[in-house]
Order: structure tokens, then C-alpha cells, then sequence
């Protein structure tokens, strides 16, 4: 059995779509795409499809991974402009390469970038938040989980929490003002989310965006000594080659 690793994308308004509704779209695309999907044994088969550390829902992200089992072997790139045409613009399949190396995907991943954008924010007000936020030895937030409401630190899990200066602003950044903030957050359990951060950013500096915030995962993967996150990908293009764009 051939296994086929992907990274994919959240864009745009499809960033609303759920997980479960992501599955589903993914399979019917597995099928428009003539895929060789492999599926599990027993009296109720599934199609062996393994996704990793999945995005919450109205996250957008340019990271997000999955594996695949297929009963015969492919060309990666050919099935990814497939599964990428036969799914909706705004759901991308970026990459694709045999799987290689050691270890699954989610062994290779322990922390994720992410990018916060704050309409109607100050950048020097955010910058404020954030050094009260990391001034902190912790940062108790609550959240409500299934297994009722849970409080826990959100400080322990941040590695990197950093306000993009005037010169990092994209071009055309004039008028209403808007802090961008690069976050690198460590899996941890429970798991400390975006949403979770900026609720401690209300905590301990009463920073409340006026408009919801826009926040995309940028990289997901293994955090180095030296703060960089290696793509989980990595090793398999070293070992079988190179698939995408």
C-alpha cells in the first residue's frame, strides 16, 4: 500500500468550513479524482485517510496536513492537481509526496505560527498587551470543552508572541489601523488555541478587538532551539522526492 502525504489550505470564506464538513468534501473529491483510496477491513469500511492537528473552525491556514492509504501507486503531483480541481476553490491542495522518513505526521509536529490580524487596533496597543501577556508567569483563561468548563494557562504553551512593526505592515496599510501578530504556540494538553491567547490578552491588559479578529496558521511542524518550525514534509522529500508548488 502506497501512503501519500498532503498539505492543503483553509482560504477565504472557506475558512468557516468545519472539519467534519472538510472529511466529507475530501472523500467526494477522492472519488471525482478516481483515487485508489485503500480502505480499512470489516463490516463497515472506511477509506484510510489520517489528518493531523486539524484547524478550528473560521481559522484559516496554509498548513494543514493529512495521509492517505492507496491501493495502488500514483504520481503524487498528478493527484494533487486532481483532488485540488475536484474541490471547492478556497479548500487548496498545495502539496503531495510518498510518504518517507520515520514516524507519522503527528509525531512530527509539536507547534504551530500563527498569524493574528486586529482590526481597529494599534499596533503599539497590541505591543503593550503582549509584553504584559509574557510579563506574566501565567495567564489563567476558561474555556468551555466536553468535558465541561476548564481554566488553564494559556502562558505556558507560547514559545514566540511578537507585534509586527510599521515597516512589517503590508503595503496599503493606511487609515484604520490594524496589528498583525506572529504567535508560536507549543502542542500541549489541554491545547492552548489563538482564541485562547487573546482571551489572555483581556486577562492581563484588557485588550478587547473592537471587530473579530482574522487568524490564519501559517506553518505547523517540529519547533527547533532556534524558535524555527521544520515542516513535517521535510523528511520525506528528502527521502522519496519532492511533489507540489
Amino acid at each position: 500500500m502506497q501512503r501519500i502525504r498532503l498539505r492543503y489550505a483553509k482560504r477565504g470564506p472557506l475558512r468557516f468550513t468545519s472539519h467534519r464538513d472538510f472529511a466529507r468534501a475530501f472523500e467526494r473529491a477522492l472519488r471525482r479524482a478516481a483515487v485508489p483510496i485503500a480502505y480499512s477491513q470489516g463490516f463497515t469500511p472506511h477509506p484510510k485517510i489520517s489528518y493531523a492537528s486539524a484547524a478550528p473552525t473560521g481559522v484559516g491556514s496554509e498548513a494543514e496536513y493529512l495521509e492517505i492509504g492507496l491501493q495502488a501507486p500514483v504520481d503524487p503531483e498528478a493527484m494533487r492537481v486532481a483532488l485540488d480541481a475536484a474541490l471547492s476553490p478556497g479548500l487548496d491542495i498545495l502539496e503531495a509526496v510518498i510518504a518517507g522518513g520515520t514516524g507519522s505526521l503527528a509525531d512530527r509536529i509539536d507547534a504551530s505560527r500563527w498569524r493574528l490580524e486586529l482590526p481597529e487596533v494599534e499596533p503599539a496597543t497590541a505591543a503593550s498587551a503582549v509584553a504584559a501577556f509574557l510579563g506574566a508567569s501565567e495567564v489563567l483563561v476558561e474555556r468551555m470543552t466536553k468535558q465541561g468548563r476548564r481554566t488553564f494557562d494559556s502562558r505556558a504553551a507560547v514559545n514566540s508572541f511578537t507585534v509586527a512593526s510599521e515597516q512589517d505592515l503590508p503595503s496599503g496599510a493606511v487609515g484604520v489601523p490594524c496589528a498583525i501578530i506572529d504567535l508560536v504556540v507549543r502542542q500541549v494538553t489541554p491545547a492552548v488555541r489563538p482564541d485562547d491567547v487573546l482571551s489572555g490578552l483581556r486577562v492581563v491588559a484588557g485588550l478587547e478587538p473592537p471587530v473579530p479578529p482574522r487568524v490564519t496558521r501559517l506553518a505547523q511542524g517540529t519547533l527547533t532551539a532556534q524558535g524555527e518550525i521544520v515542516d513535517p514534509l521535510d523528511a520525506d522529500r528528502e527521502d522519496v522526492g519532492i511533489g507540489g508548488r
